[in-house]
């Protein structure tokens, strides 16, 4: 019964270390470049633990700001935001300040 015990608890306790581990060694960055109030094309196969660096090369303020309230990144003219996807699903997401910038990302579990 101890044996049993045992290594049902040390299974317990590694599963979740293990799924993360498996997770970071998959995940991929990815660039998206805001240029001219438009978003750069979007990578078509996001994953949950995927990055995405958003790069403002405007000289404006923006955000992509996702319309159910997931994520919003705030980037001043000329800066870099880093984001993790820690979600499946489909986001739309906009710029606060430009509202007719718009994108949609679509994460796979």
């Amino acid at each position: 019964m101890r044996t049993w015990l045992a290594l049902a608890l040390a299974i317990v306790l590694t599963a979740p270390f293990t799924l993360v581990v498996a997770m970071e060694a998959h995940a991929t960055e990815y660039t998206v470049v805001i240029e001219k109030l438009k978003f750069g094309p979007l990578p078509a196969e996001l994953r949950v633990g995927d990055v995405i660096v958003w790069q403002n090369k405007d000289l404006f303020r923006h955000t992509a700001t996702a319309r159910d309230d997931s994520f919003d990144v705030d980037l001043p003219a000329g800066a870099e935001g880093k984001m993790i996807l820690a979600h499946a699903g489909t986001f739309d997401f906009f710029c606060r300040f430009h509202p007719g910038m718009t994108g949609t990302l679509v994460v796979s579990p």
